[in-house]
């Protein structure tokens, strides 16, 4: 597979089951669930507060819908809950002081997903804390530009489907073709949103790639586990009587932490196929030839375990088969 630059998928899935056990990536998601929980309402109050100054009609009924598609009714609620409170009205106050505690709040999310990209690429962040910040607050603001955009784009598309409709009847290819578009749309975005992730986030210097093994994997796993998981969620999962009025909490936080989950499973990915490149770097490399700051030796070398072919043996004590043998 050129993909994977020679190497056969049974090792590429044998190293990345090696690199996901090493990393620790489920206690990871967990983590990020915990701070993403803590993130995702005052992002919604910051995004629903500016959203009733746009030009833009119904879009807040737009971001709702798909909502209630990939979260479980109850966790659906508590989103719309926020939005019908938030947009009542325009509020100045929470374009002041209450906008900017929203906007540093929310970006807490966004920082916990730099630290725990920074364990799958095997670096130290080496980013002073004033820039860390910086970075996820641009980054927080980005996927607010990119969630109104992406919208945007979705409610004047069904503007459009109303006017062809009142004009000329509306038909079943019509309605499929706006729902393509509708769908279309919403993966571009993850896409993007993914992309940028991997490329902003981690402390590496990297080339930005719009499509990446990675955020590919990342956009289609999280697209199935959403709704696979509203799916049970709303046929066998009565977490109303295990947990009572915590029931949709619950289920918004195990939402979170597949989410988290599909990101750093993303990132492996992303990891593993450029160090199988003879351009990429490696593991703890923050840059091609140097080691991250604090790092002993970048791990992995292409002429290591994913160059060596299988059944060679190790030819220096710097390398080990698979993994890192630091202690996460």
């Amino acid at each position: 597979m050129n993909l994977l630059h020679g190497v056969p998928l049974s090792r590429f899935i044998g190293d990345l089951k090696s690199s996901i056990a090493d990393d620790n990536i489920f206690n990871g998601a967990a983590a990020l669930a915990f701070f993403l929980t803590l993130s995702i309402f005052p992002a919604m109050i910051f995004l629903m507060a500016v959203l009733p100054y746009l030009p833009v009609q119904q879009i807040d009924r737009a971001i709702m819908d798909v909502l209630r598609q990939a979260l479980p009714s109850d966790a659906a609620t508590l989103f719309a809950d926020v939005v019908e409170e938030v947009t009542r009205e325009r509020r100045g106050g929470l374009l002041s002081f209450g906008f900017v505690a929203a906007l540093w709040a929310a970006s807490s999310g966004m920082y916990a997903i730099m630290q725990q990209l920074n364990i799958t690429y095997h670096v130290k962040e080496a980013r002073s804390f004033v820039r860390a910040r910086a970075v996820a607050l641009g980054l927080t603001l980005l996927f607010g530009v990119l969630v109104v955009g992406a919208f945007s784009l979705i409610v004047t598309g069904g503007t459009i489907q109303d006017w062809i409709g009142d004009r000329f009847g509306t038909s079943d290819a019509l309605l499929a073709a706006f729902s393509v578009f509708r769908w279309v749309m919403i993966v571009l975005a993850l896409l993007l949103a993914f992309a940028l992730i991997y490329y902003l986030a981690p402390n590496v210097e990297q080339k930005f790639a719009f499509i990446t093994p990675g955020s590919v994997l990342a956009t289609v796993l999280l697209l199935i586990a959403s709704l696979g998981f509203s799916l049970y969620a709303a046929r066998f999962g009565d977490y109303d009587a295990t947990y009572g009025s915590i029931g949709a909490v619950i289920l918004l936080m195990l939402w979170l932490y597949i989410a988290g989950l599909v990101i750093l499973v993303g990132s492996e990915v992303n990891v593993l196929v450029e160090h199988y490149s003879p351009e990429g770097k490696a593991k703890g490399e923050r840059v091609e030839g140097e080691a991250a700051a604090g790092n002993v030796r970048p791990l992995n070398r292409r002429a290591g375990v994913a160059g060596r072919p299988a059944g060679q043996a190790e030819s220096t004590p710097a390398i080990v088969s698979g993994r890192d043998s630091r202690a996460h």
